[in-house]
């Protein structure tokens, strides 16, 4: 609990509608009334050589207006009754004696009695007034306080313990939050020390049923200690409030009763907040995951369809007009036809390793590999594609064997590669090398392309994401995200950075002891 929120005993007892502390309503009270008058009295008696027995009434007066501030209304009256005594038995002739030997002092002692007795009333009165306002604004600070920090609350923990935690600083009393998990109910926050019991579950249950007060102060349960309170909002019950109160408090009045449903009814409406605002999430994450997935098929559906119409279509060229065509022209048709086979083959090819990725089942078969045999198959590999690029690699000298699945590693820089031609132009020029960096082995991967916009630099490795760089050939949005599986469940990382000038730089670094780093379910 916040310290900073604590209440002092007084603040509690306004809180709770008790204007005055314990010693107010006792005898503490009139024993200090009667302490006032003789003080009073005993100021006159040192003045009498200096006022008349009449200006000395003032001074009773001043002592029932203070009475009636700090002690009270029935102090007051006995303060104001025994200053007419006072007075009568000291100053009035003759003095020490009730007797009174000019008749006029009865109208004296007549006045001084009724003005006490206004004043008194009326400054009781707005003490009254006072106190009543200053329990106001306790009790609607406490509101906002509660309110504040439910409306800060962004899950039903940090609620529940926000709402315990006022309710028990503001009443002073114990408080646990019933809520309803898994169908049935428990606690979701609950004051130090305080536990609920099985049967006070049950009462909980009939309240959250009900939507009725029960227990202590109220007609259900009334021998049960606790006192529950059901958070009631709009046609749904969320839960139910169940408090230990103090034992001046357990015959509950009205104004305890309305600060209660207020309490309830801000906690409810929290609940209710945070189950629309749950709702709206679910929606969106509904609504966003259809989106991604018609987008996919579409995608899936376009990359399908373009190899498969340009095959058609040139096997059906050589087919139908295979007679009027010249072996140049056949040849380059049955190529094209190769070409987008292979690309239809790696487009499926990859679709099935993401599932096996994404499938947790894909295992590493990994040896010695020379780092110079696994880019010259990969470049061989894409050597179709590579007629109007130039292309240079560079090794470091004396690269030592590697620990690698040579497939999965060589489907990672076929991917960079195939990913790089993309983005060069015809007549532009890749950059492939390999180097050591301490114990890791270093590939890097490189065009001069248009690059990738800074903001979706770290969004390349994800599944299905695609650059908005239009002048980029479509693709599946894969590629790369298989490569980062696949380094990954070798132990390393991929990164990607765009050059000087222009261009994109892909590097992959794995450790030179793989075997050892990589995943071992994987391994």
């Amino acid at each position: 609990m916040s310290k900073s929120r604590e209440t002092s005993t007084l603040e509690k007892a306004l809180l709770r509608s008790r204007p005055h502390p314990a010693w107010y309503q006792g005898g503490g009270a009139y024993a200090a009334s009667v302490a006032l008058v003789a003080v009073a009295t005993l100021l006159c008696d040192q003045a009498r050589p200096y006022l008349s027995p009449v200006n000395m009434v003032m001074g009773y007066l001043l002592v029932v207006v203070v009475a009636a501030l700090f002690l009270g209304r029935r102090p007051a009256l006995l303060s104001a009754f025994l200053g007419v005594l006072a007075f009568d038995f000291y100053f009035v002739p003759p003095r020490l004696s009730f007797r009174i030997a000019d008749k006029e002092y009865l109208v004296t002692f007549l006045a001084l009695f009724s003005v006490g007795l206004v004043i008194s009333s009326l400054v009781a009165k707005a003490r009254e007034s006072l106190d009543a306002l200053r329990v106001r604004e306790r009790q609607t600070a406490s509101l906002y306080r509660l309110s504040r920090d439910l409306a800060a609350a962004t899950d039903t923990v940090s609620l529940a313990t926000a709402a315990v935690a006022n309710l028990e600083d503001s009443l002073g009393s114990q408080v646990a939050l019933i809520l309803g998990q898994e169908g049935e109910l428990a606690p979701a926050a609950a004051s130090l020390g305080f536990t609920l019991a099985p049967e006070a579950l049950q009462v909980a249950e009939w309240c959250l049923r009900s939507r009725r007060l029960a227990g202590t102060g109220t007609d259900s349960y009334g021998s049960d200690p606790l006192t529950y309170v059901p958070l009631k909002a709009l046609a749904e019950t969320h839960g139910v409030l169940a408090l230990r109160l103090e034992e001046q408090d357990l015959r509950l009045d009205a104004d305890l009763q309305r600060l209660l449903a207020a309490y309830a009814t801000q906690i409810a409406m929290a609940l209710e907040r945070l189950r629309l605002l749950q709702q709206a999430q679910e929606t969106r994450i509904l609504k966003e995951r259809e989106n991604l997935e018609r987008a996919l098929l579409n995608s899936i559906s376009h990359d399908l369809r373009t190899p498969l119409t340009a095959i058609t279509g040139a096997l059906s060229a050589v087919l139908e007009e295979g007679e009027k065509l010249n072996s140049g022209s056949r040849t380059e048709l049955l190529e094209t036809a190769r070409e987008e086979a292979a690309r239809l083959n790696r487009f499926v090819g990859n679709l099935l390793d993401m599932t096996r990725l994404e499938a947790g089942v894909l295992q590493l078969k990994k040896e010695p590999c020379d780092v110079q045999d696994l880019i010259g198959t990969a470049l061989a590999t894409v050597e179709p594609r590579l007629r109007e690029v130039a292309v240079s690699v560079r090794l470091a000298p004396e690269l030592p064997l590697v620990s690698l699945d040579f497939v999965l590693m060589l489907q990672v820089l076929v991917n960079l590669l195939d990913n790089a031609l993309k983005h060069a132009a015809a007549g532009g020029e890749l950059e492939i090398d390999a180097r050591l960096a301490g114990e890791r082995l270093v590939l890097g991967v490189a065009d001069r392309g248009p690059g990738v916009p800074e903001a979706d630099l770290p969004h390349i490795f994800e599944k299905f994401y695609r650059t908005p760089v239009p002048e980029v050939v479509g693709g599946t949005g894969l590629g790369l995200s298989i490569c980062r599986g696949i380094v990954e469940a070798h132990g390393g990382s991929i990164r990607a950075a765009n050059r000087k000038g222009k261009g994109l730089r892909i590097v992959v670094e794995v450790p030179l002891h793989a075997a050892e780093e990589g995943r071992a379910d994987e391994g």
